[in-house]
């Protein structure tokens, strides 16, 4: 606060922190509180809200577990609740998409960081933000176009021998991969990259002279110091994925339902707002949850996301 009012005087500064409360508390606490509230009433007829039937209760949050389906796993057949089954869906799916984003970010990150020359940095910067400068909603449609039983990548591998008849990309959860991973990549190649340029590249070059071949030299040395970019790209990554609504909408297919489209079905199709805004913090409640069990896991602090 010292530093704030020293920088910019006191006029400023108060008005920083009258603008920040009014985002905190009209465009975040408020809104939330509200859908929590709402949560616990029934869906009810507008003439029934506020008498005697709206009452608070968890019925919707029960719903969560109801409609249980049969469910194959390891060739086991169990009942699972087909909303519980989506959300595991979505969390299983959202963490392959994590992975592979890393996969393809660390060598990248990398690269940038420590091997192209900084007058190349600025142009290789530029090549990686232009397709961000489309909209969403594009970048989907245009891998809708890619992905599709005729489309381009079809016509591509049928012409190379790489495969003997088209292939339908766009079932099950392969096109949403595809989708996700092409959308969020950078959300894990940015925060690996700051973290890895910080790296003394003494440490790397004193690896080599004793030694110690590539991978270790990453795993001992380069790994450890990206920890907190890795950390931070991942969180970003996963919450984004198993957010997104607008991918699995247009490049999924019946039989690969992401729990955000359960969500918007309960609100928009269904108007029962109450039971969506249910599923939303149920959905919120996981997530966090399972973020915080992997950062235990892996011995991953708040702190180190923070940096």
């Amino acid at each position: 606060m010292q530093e704030l009012l020293r920088r910019f005087g006191p006029t400023l500064t108060g008005a920083f922190i009258v603008l920040t409360a009014f985002w905190l508390l009209m465009l975040v606490i408020l809104p939330n509180l509200t859908l929590f509230e709402s949560s616990f009433r029934p869906y009810l007829p507008v003439v029934d809200v506020g008498g005697p039937k709206d009452i608070y209760t968890i019925e919707n949050y029960a719903k969560f577990f109801a409609n249980a389906t049969d469910t194959n796993i390891l060739g086991f057949t169990f009942q699972v609740p087909i909303h519980v089954k989506i959300f595991f869906g979505t969390v299983f799916y959202s963490t392959l998409v994590t992975f592979i984003t890393f996969i393809l970010a660390y060598p990248l990150a990398f690269y940038l960081a420590k091997v192209v020359a900084p007058t190349s940095l600025a142009t290789l910067f530029l090549l990686l933000f232009v397709p961000m400068w489309v909209s969403e909603v594009l970048r989907a449609f245009a891998w809708f176009i890619i992905l599709a039983y005729k489309g381009p990548l079809n016509a591509v591998f049928l012409w190379m021998g790489v495969i003997d008849s088209p292939v339908r990309w766009i079932m099950g959860y392969r096109a949403i991969i595809i989708g996700l991973v092409y959308t969020y990549v950078l959300f894990m190649l940015f925060p690996i990259y700051n973290a890895i340029q910080s790296l003394d590249t003494n440490q790397i070059e004193a690896a080599q002279d004793l030694g110690s071949p590539w991978w270790r030299t990453h795993w001992r040395i380069v790994l450890p110091h990206a920890k907190p970019g890795i950390a931070s790209g991942a969180v970003m990554v996963f919450m984004l994925s198993a957010g997104s609504l607008l991918v699995p909408a247009l490049l999924g297919s019946p039989t690969s339902l992401w729990f955000t489209q359960t969500i918007q079905q309960w609100m928009l199709e269904a108007q029962d707002w109450n039971s969506g805004a249910a599923y939303s913090f149920l959905f919120l409640l996981l997530c966090t949850l399972f973020v915080s069990l992997v950062m235990w896991v892996f011995k991953v602090r708040l702190t180190d996301i923070a940096k």
